[in-house]
């Protein structure tokens, strides 16, 4: 069998598709499904279902890492990490994914840097309802005195966007500028009023109200208060030069976006999306902190972290949340509510996506599922009532193409073949 062409005519093409037992490697990690209440059957159904993602040719690499009942149940990739972008000839130089491959969480992101502002709550550093100017005076510029920190984990702070600014690398990896914009920035709505998903802004925000209550950097508070007490390895702000050989290149696939999505993605971003692609693998990028968009990990460690809050901020014995902040941070704030930056229904908490009983990304019969998209079709998650927590990371950058319907069908196998159990 030999890979398949990327197809013609496609202003992206698809990279190609090799055949998947070639190029799928698996941890050893993985228990015996019965452990999970799962069988083979099920758990060969799950990997198929993201083998016919990957044979769409939208993705070098895809990486899944399941927990049901705290148990790795699967923990594998197919696909490439480099050398398989669709502008390159068949013999480029090539490496195999492997589950110690870090991926960029990209906007899913969030959902941690999040946590940090809860962890802070709770500590009583802070309260998500105070105004963010108690503690940057200088944000209250143009009528923004009026904006809580509630409003900037919900998306409803009226900032979604930098209106009339080119974001590039410089930008990016220097927060005390982008605070600056922030600051000088005039609100495009009343806080509280719309729900428009704040792609970039919030990040920054967070990560200031972190450095100015806690005295340390985001990056650093995040290793000291989570990721060292409970042993992660490969989750971080960033990545080290040392680490680029085993980070997921980003590659643009599918079909290139035309108006309205295209004019969508740089009103979010404030670039385009070949632009934003080639951004993210920049190595400034890399090894900078962008707290809405570079948190590197594997899927093991994605997944881990969202066993930490279905276990209600325990993990392996070590409490990082109280209970009642987990159950804070992923309450729902808006139920369902169209987004105005995402031209889509949904709903959310204070970080978190949310899940619903029949439209989700994360499978049907999911209302208590909580997680987060990142950019542009990665998805991280866990599922009370399944008692799941799933990280489903690639690098491949598809925006509007009709073979993401298999992307959506790897979240809709897992709850099919995860049954609910007794809600806890």
């Amino acid at each position: 069998m030999t890979p398949s062409e990327p197809l013609p005519g496609n202003p992206f093409h698809h990279v190609r598709v090799y055949p998947p037992e070639e190029v799928t490697r698996r941890s050893e990690a993985e228990c015996d499904p019965a452990e999970a209440g799962l069988t083979r059957a099920d758990v060969e159904a799950i990997w198929d279902a993201v083998i016919r993602f990957y044979r769409t040719g939208l993705q070098p690499s895809i990486a899944l890492c399941l927990r049901r009942r705290g148990k790795v149940v699967l923990d594998r990739t197919v696909g490439h990490l480099v050398g398989n972008e669709p502008d390159l000839p068949a013999d480029a130089p090539k490496l195999v994914a492997s589950p110690d491959t870090l991926y960029s969480l990209m906007s899913a992101s969030k959902s941690i840097t999040s946590m940090l502002i809860h962890l802070c709550n709770e500590r009583n550093l802070l309260r998500v309802d105070d105004a963010v100017v108690d503690y940057i005076p200088e944000f209250g510029r143009h009528g923004k005195h009026w904006i809580t920190i509630r409003h900037v984990l919900t998306h409803t702070a009226g900032i979604p966007v930098l209106p009339d600014v080119e974001l590039d690398l410089d930008i990016l990896a220097d927060p005390d500028r982008i605070l600056r914009l922030l600051c000088d920035a005039k609100p495009l709505t009343p806080p509280g009023r719309r729900l428009a998903y704040h792609a970039l802004t919030g990040g920054y925000i967070l990560a200031e109200l972190i450095r100015r209550v806690a005295g340390v950097e985001v990056k650093e508070f995040l290793e000291r208060e989570v990721l060292r007490p409970l042993g992660f390895r490969n989750l971080s702000f960033g990545v080290s030069p040392a680490d680029f050989p085993r980070t997921a290149k980003n590659v643009c696939t599918g079909l290139r976006p035309i108006f309205p999505v295209s004019w969508l993605l740089r009103r979010a971003l404030g670039a385009g999306l070949e632009e934003t692609v080639r951004l993210s693998n920049d190595p400034r990028f890399l090894t900078a902190v962008v707290p809405s968009g570079n948190i590197h990990c594997t899927a093991n460690e994605a997944s881990r972290f969202f066993q930490l809050l279905l276990g209600g901020g325990q993990l392996d014995g070590v409490r990082v949340f109280e209970r009642p902040t987990v159950r804070r941070a992923i309450g729902e704030q808006s139920h369902f509510n169209f987004d105005f930056t995402m031209w889509l229904p949904l709903g959310y908490g204070m970080g978190f996506m949310l899940g619903h009983e029949w439209a989700s990304l994360f499978g049907p019969g999911a209302p208590r599922a909580f997680g987060h998209i990142g950019f542009t079709n990665l998805l991280v998650w866990a599922d009370p009532e399944r008692d799941i927590a799933v990280a489903l990371l690639n690098n491949g950058k598809p925006m509007i193409n009709p073979d993401l319907i298999w992307w959506l069908n790897v979240s809709r196998v897992i709850a099919a073949r995860c049954p609910r159990e007794v809600p806890v």
